[in-house]
C-alpha cells in the first residue's frame, strides 16, 4: 500500500502540493525503474535542521538539499526523505531555475535513490540528473496547489 506522508520541522511553511498528484507522479516513476512504493515520509525543514540531521546520521558538516534514509525491503520502496527548503531555494537560484522546479527535482531524487539509483560514484552523478529529467518531463502540470 502506497502512504506518503508530509510534515514539516521548525519555523518552514508547507509546500503547497497536490498530494494526490504527487503520489500518482511518484508511483509512475517508480514504476518505471520496476518499483513499487510503500511508505515515505517527506520532512520539510530549514538549513540548520539538515545541517544538524547531517552531522548527527551521516558524520557530514555541510549543508545539503536532500536525505535520504532508505527502508527499502524487496517488495516496495519506502525511507525517510529530510528537504531543506532553503537549499532548495538557493540552488533554483544558482541554477537559474524556478523553485518549484528544483523542490520536484529533489522531492524525486530521494524516490531515485530508493529506487537503486546512486549519484557519488564516477558518472553518477549524470546518470542520476537524467533519471531526474526524465521524471520531470512526466511532472503533471497540477501538481502544485494555487497561492
Amino acid at each position: 500500500m502506497t502512504e506518503i506522508v508530509y510534515m514539516t520541522h521548525g519555523n518552514v511553511e508547507m509546500p503547497k502540493l497536490d498530494e494526490t498528484a504527487v503520489r500518482d507522479w511518484i508511483v509512475e516513476v517508480a514504476s518505471r525503474h520496476g518499483q513499487r512504493v510503500g511508505c515515505l515520509t517527506y520532512v520539510f525543514c530549514d538549513d540548520e535542521y539538515i545541517l544538524s540531521t547531517n552531522r548527527e546520521f551521516l558524520g557530514h558538516d555541510y549543508y545539503t538539499d536532500i536525505i535520504t534514509f532508505d527502508y527499502t525491503n524487496s517488495r516496495h520502496i519506502a525511507g525517510d526523505m529530510v528537504i531543506s527548503l532553503d537549499t532548495v531555494r538557493s540552488n533554483a537560484e544558482m541554477l537559474g531555475t524556478d523553485y518549484r522546479t528544483e523542490l520536484m527535482r529533489v522531492i524525486i531524487h530521494g524516490v531515485l535513490h530508493l529506487c537503486g539509483i546512486n549519484d557519488k560514484g564516477p558518472g553518477e552523478r549524470e546518470i542520476m540528473e537524467q533519471h531526474e529529467n526524465d521524471a520531470l518531463a512526466v511532472l503533471p502540470s497540477n501538481i502544485f496547489l494555487n497561492d
